[in-house]
């Protein structure tokens, strides 16, 4: 598996694939090797630490192969020593293009995580179309809606599995005679939210207690589940991971669609706009948080159902399963 070092849904959605699968994994990544991976993990030299790229996107045929870069160089050089050493039946990719293709040309089928957004451009379409399968981390249903522009050929293969989330699926926690609870997941660099917007919001909220969740902005929780277990209302950036825990804990909540490459944030925020169980906002509010919340908070939580079964993991496993399966006799 490998696994992209930019934020922590990649990594987290990969343990949950991993300990679905119930064999030994290799992770492939710059990120440090979590607790309780099963199998082998290979450090990845990082690519993107030598300065001022040169031409990274090979006058835009990919995404990133900046010129004479020694972190890029060894990288591929690390992951085509193991490839050739391994002999693996099947690598799931999340996600880059450049890797994708790297291990299809040393003919090793390529399980490919799609990620929602405008990824109709000539580079996407590439790394989606060398890819043996492909998989979709969000509900059956709306794939044309999150990647928006893709044509039917390449979209009509995109198997939608569900949110995955690294925590149980629970249940609506029953109301309580207490003081309300709102927890923010504001990232692990506070994306939009600041330090006044923040104070602003705890101002216009008196009646709620807050919990920001934030490297930045308050404290880090590297396992937040049991905060957002706890919480009436969510306050949560678009991201796939952030919704599939919220997801999974069945909360209603304030969904603030963060800048991303692609359109990803806003692209998913749309949809979350129809029946979902989320108020969706345009950008980090500086009024209105009161009736923000208090909209949230009459919403049913058990509307996540849908969007994350708790069995998102195991069907991407089996796509892995049968994708690896296929290797011929030599």
């Amino acid at each position: 598996m490998y696994v992209h070092h930019h934020g922590s849904g990649h990594l987290h959605r990969a343990q949950s694939v991993a300990r679905a699968l119930g064999t030994p994994v290799t992770g492939l990544s710059s990120l440090p090797c979590p607790e309780g991976w099963p199998g082998e993990w290979v450090r990845l030299p990082r690519d993107d630490e030598g300065g001022h790229p040169d031409d990274p996107s090979a006058g835009g045929r990919l995404h990133w192969v900046p010129l004479h870069d020694r972190g890029l160089a060894d990288r591929m050089h690390r992951m085509s020593e193991w490839l050739v050493a391994a002999r693996p039946r099947a690598v799931v990719v999340d996600s880059s293009v450049e890797v994708v293709l790297l291990v299809r040309l040393h003919g090793v089928p390529v399980v490919g995580v799609v990620a929602p957004g405008r990824r109709h451009d000539a580079v996407h379409r590439l790394g989606l179309e060398a890819s043996t399968a492909l998989v979709a981390p969000w509900p059956s249903g709306w794939t044309r809606r999150l990647l928006p522009g893709l044509p039917d050929h390449v979209r009509d293969r995109v198997l939608a599995v569900g949110a995955i989330s690294r925590f149980p699926v629970g249940s609506p926690r029953p109301a309580a005679e207490r003081r309300r609870h709102v927890a923010l997941l504001a990232g692990t660099r506070g994306d939009d939210f600041t330090a006044e917007l923040v104070q602003s919001a705890r101002q216009q909220t008196p009646h709620w207690d807050w919990t920001v969740m934030s490297g930045v902005l308050g404290r880090w929780h590297p396992d937040p589940h049991a905060v957002i277990a706890d919480a009436d209302v969510v306050v949560t950036h678009a991201g796939q991971s952030a919704l599939a825990e919220v997801a999974a804990a069945r909360r209603p909540a304030v969904v603030v669609p963060q800048p991303r490459p692609y359109d990803e944030q806003d692209t998913t925020a749309a949809v979350l706009r129809e029946g979902w169980p989320a108020v969706v906002t345009d950008g980090v509010p500086s009024n209105g948080w009161a009736e923000l919340l208090d909209a949230a908070h009459a919403l049913d939580g058990e509307g996540w159902r849908a969007w994350c079964d708790g069995s998102a993991a195991t069907r991407l496993a089996t796509v892995v399963e049968d994708v690896a399966g296929r290797r011929s006799s030599p």
